[in-house]
């Protein structure tokens, strides 16, 4: 089983365009379609369609069109009501796969619901195998919010059969998670990070490392990619698995780190890929498979989702793990 916790869901909507967009001017769709959506919620997705046990943990009412829409695609879910309506998100869509996003900020969480999302998801997480932590968090939460549902999904178990915990998010709450340093013995830094290119490179100078590195410095040189990961996994980090966009992903462990790419595909939408690879990477860790290969299955994933259209999530049999080329590479 795996669990996932998005604290900030959304309705996604995606508009294709029939060529790039012109600012200012009147464009007519090519197409519009929606899904329920929000990084854990779509992770949860890619692992119903691929035959996983999972359940998506996260706030909203009961008549909300998030959860009337994981209800019709078949997604389990535990929610929590908050009185308000979930946000609705935007993404326009040129060909080539070029994506502009506008995303609302969501509704106000207070502490007491907070409080009660957290332990819905402790709830739900017995017996878990990975519990996934994902997306922005609306107003009213703290940056260092999967910090502390870290420490207690680890409190809980009291050090036994502990859920591994993955968290994927930008900006302070992504920080925060590599700076939750232990309380009562108990760390509050994940087992696996997911940045892209441009997180990784705000991870790897909040981490010590001395070398200044770009997003696109990052997907030019993978090594550097490799590089900055270690010094995250350094900090306390179980493991970063780094998105690179076209130029496939790294995987950097305490024992080793690897480069994974995939042959040339035709991009529709990269709504929800870093998505899917991460579901990609869960799947395969699911079935016991060796860091290698759960970074095969991801870059796999994240090149199938970024070949379909709107934020579609790949099934397994969608994916060609073939195609993906392994690595090794040489961290400092």
């Amino acid at each position: 089983m795996i669990v996932t916790l998005t604290a900030n869901p959304s309705l996604d909507r995606t508009v294709a365009l029939p060529s790039p967009l012109e600012r200012g001017e009147v464009q007519r769709a090519v197409s519009v379609s929606q899904e329920s959506g929000g990084k854990g919620v779509n992770v949860s997705r890619a692992l119903v369609s691929s035959g996983l046990e999972t359940i998506a943990i996260l706030p909203g009412g009961d008549g909300d069109p998030v959860l009337a829409g994981l209800r019709e695609s078949g997604v389990p879910f535990a929610a929590l009501a908050i009185g308000e309506p979930l946000r609705t998100n935007m993404a326009l869509t040129e060909p080539g796969g070029v994506t502009t996003k506008i995303n609302e900020p969501g509704p106000v969480l207070n502490a007491e619901q907070q409080e009660a999302l957290i332990g819905l998801l402790l709830e739900r997480s017995h017996g878990a195998t990975w519990v996934v932590l994902a997306g922005s968090l609306p107003p009213g939460v703290p940056a260092d919010f999967y910090a502390t549902v870290t420490r207690r999904l680890r409190s809980m178990s009291n050090g036994h059969d502990a859920p591994r915990i993955a968290v994927d998010s930008s900006g302070e709450p992504l920080s925060a998670a590599i700076s939750g340093d232990e309380t009562g013995g108990i760390s509050g830094k994940p087992d696996l990070l997911k940045p892209n290119a441009e997180e990784l490179a705000e991870l790897a100078a909040a981490a010590g490392f001395t070398t200044v590195v770009s997003a696109e410095e990052l997907e030019a040189d993978p090594l550097a990619a490799a590089n900055a990961a270690a010094a995250v996994v350094r900090s306390g980090v179980g493991a970063v698995l780094a998105t690179l966009g076209s130029k496939g992903a790294v995987l950097v462990t305490p024992d080793g780190a690897w480069l994974a790419t995939h042959a040339p595909v035709k991009a529709v939408s990269t709504v929800g890929a870093g998505d899917s690879s991460l579901a990609g990477y869960l799947l395969a860790s699911s079935q016991g498979a060796a860091p290698a290969d759960c970074l095969r299955q991801a870059v796999a994933h994240g090149a199938a989702a970024a070949s379909l259209p709107g934020s579609t999530v790949p099934a397994v049999h969608q994916t060609t793990p073939d195609a993906v080329t392994i690595t090794a590479l040489r961290k400092d």
